[in-house]
């Protein structure tokens, strides 16, 4: 017989699966109905509808939505910008809230453990909140506290993932994302594991421990579960707080995002998944000077086998040498099926998009000249245009999380204005790379982390 605890928690899942099911499903029966009487619909008016329709909804689906609003082709142009509006943030937890799931994970005890404990959350974000306290000898901490039943919320969203790819699929079926939806899955229920989030802080001390530029907090394994998370507070400020700063100093916080990004990927075969401003701030020197970046959350963390690193190697070399049968190699290694000519082609608009300012062997901003709000945005349209010609094509998995990284981290060097020598810096990241050296690095850092 079930338990209370699992009646309750099926009771949940339950409401949840009404809840979010209504919302969405209103709007794609919006959409079938308009298929229905032949009319085409307006994608801007639907797009304002299921935002609307989420809006009202946090948690876990707030996030999902997040998440699909910046990987490219995910969605429509017209549903990605009203998502990325969206605010990912659940109602923050009450005190005495606050004190009972503490309570549970640490024991009725829990406050004699910390020499204080703020009592309203620093920050509130799907699927927790992070409260500011100190430990018994005075060090500054921050306590992630995960919301109660947040496994059976994630579990009802993610089902209806699938309603909101359909939307997807009926309005441009050039692009099959139903890989996408089954990698979400997957990394949102790492970030449920907040054990596994403190493996990968210590991966990350790990692979960067020699960058001075670049911070890693301590994690406090007596005062953390798999439901609280407590790590040394980062003292800094916003990223965007700088943009306006000398050239220099975004040239140097740039670098610094360059170096946190690749280093990781190109020498262990691991990348930070989400690309949100939010995850980084800048700390200062001793002369209060800004000094480099912090890096906060470590829940969205992709594990690369060697072999895609590999790929994405292979495809820089191939376009910077017009090696053909070098680039069609890589996407075979990413598991990109029935290759044509014209799909590589169509493929290869958006690589050269990509690694652009990779293979320009020059001084320049990310954008060099386009305005940010336009780019990318020709050569999505292009790529577009030339799948719905080829048939759908199935994005891999493992490619999701790696193009969205890339978007994220262009989009702080758009934001910071930064002027680099990017081709530079990419060729000193895989100097000397070897897909072997990346299995044998990887393997070591994976194992001292213990995953």
């Amino acid at each position: 017989m079930p338990t209370d605890r699992e009646k309750n928690r099926f009771s949940a899942r339950a409401k949840r699966y009404a809840n979010v099911g209504t919302k969405v499903g209103g709007v794609a029966a919006r959409m079938a109905g308009q298929r229905l009487m032949g009319a085409s619909g307006n994608r801007a008016g639907n797009a304002l509808a299921l935002a609307a329709a989420l809006g009202g909804l946090k948690g876990p689906i707030m996030k999902v939505a997040q998440l699909l609003a910046t990987i490219p082709d995910a969605l429509p142009a017209e549903y990605a910008n009203e998502l990325m509006k969206l605010q990912s943030q659940a109602p923050p937890m009450g005190w005495a809230f606050v004190k009972r799931r503490m309570g549970a994970e640490l024991g009725p005890g829990w406050q004699s453990r910390f020499r204080d404990f703020g009592h309203q959350p620093a920050a509130a974000a799907s699927l927790g909140q992070v409260h500011r306290a100190s430990a018994l000898d005075g060090s500054e901490l921050a306590c992630k506290l995960q919301y109660p039943d947040m496994q059976s919320a994630v579990e009802a969203d993610l089902n209806q993932l699938q309603m909101l790819m359909s939307i997807r699929k009926r309005f441009d079926p050039a692009i099959d994302a139903s890989e996408i939806a089954v990698e979400i899955g997957a990394r949102l229920r790492e970030e449920l594991d907040y054990i596994r989030e403190a493996k990968h802080v210590a991966l990350y001390r790990h692979m960067l421990k020699d960058e001075h530029a670049i911070r890693v907090p301590k994690v406090w394994p007596e005062l953390s579960t798999g439901r609280l998370l407590t790590m040394e507070w980062m003292t800094g400020r916003k990223l965007l707080d700088h943009k306006d700063a000398s050239l220099e100093l975004r040239n140097k916080l740039a670098t610094a995002m360059f170096t946190a990004w690749w280093f990781p990927f190109s020498r262990f075969g691991v990348i930070h998944g989400d690309p949100h401003l939010g995850n980084y701030s800048v700390f200062d020197d001793a002369k209060r000077e800004p000094a480099g970046i912090n890096l906060l959350d470590y829940g969205c963390i992709r594990i690369f086998p060697p072999s895609f690193v590999g790929g994405v190697v292979d495809l820089y070399r191939g376009l910077h040498t017009g090696d053909d049968a070098l680039v069609v190699h890589a996407y075979e290694t990413w598991g990109f099926k029935r290759l044509s000519r014209e799909l590589i082609d169509a493929l290869n608009i958006w690589a050269r998009f990509i690694y652009g300012p990779l293979l320009d062997d020059r001084v320049r901003t990310i954008a060099d000249g386009v305005k940010p709000s336009q780019y990318g945005r020709k050569e999505a349209f292009r790529v577009h245009q030339a799948l719905k010609k080829q048939g759908p094509v199935t994005v891999p998995r493992e490619f999701v999380f790696m193009d969205r990284a890339a978007i994220g981290l262009g989009a702080v060097f758009l934001h910071l204005n930064a002027e680099l020598n990017f081709y530079k810096l990419f060729n000193e990241a895989i100097e000397n790379f070897s897909v072997t050296q990346v299995g044998e690095r990887q393997g070591k850092a994976l194992a001292e982390a213990g995953l």
